[in-house]
């Protein structure tokens, strides 16, 4: 499944997709980025999401960065 298939897949079933599916799909658009400055911006924010202690708290904080799938899904 392509990068692009798995960001749609993504945003069309937030609700039912793991947070380690949603982390992976983010970390592989973070490389897309030209800017050191938000690559590491979003690589952050993805350690606090890992750190986080329940699945519940995972999945409000990847729903916080739902526009970068939205972001890469628009420049495919």
């Amino acid at each position: 499944m392509t990068l692009e298939e798995q960001a749609r897949q993504v945003l069309n079933d937030f609700e039912n997709t793991p947070s380690e599916k949603i982390i992976s799909v983010l970390a592989e658009i973070q490389t897309h980025f030209k800017s050191n400055l938000t690559r590491d911006y979003l690589d952050g924010k993805i350690q606090t999401i890992k750190e986080s202690k329940t699945e519940e708290e995972r999945k409000t904080l990847c729903k916080n960065l739902v526009p970068y799938l939205d972001w890469y899904l628009q420049g495919v």
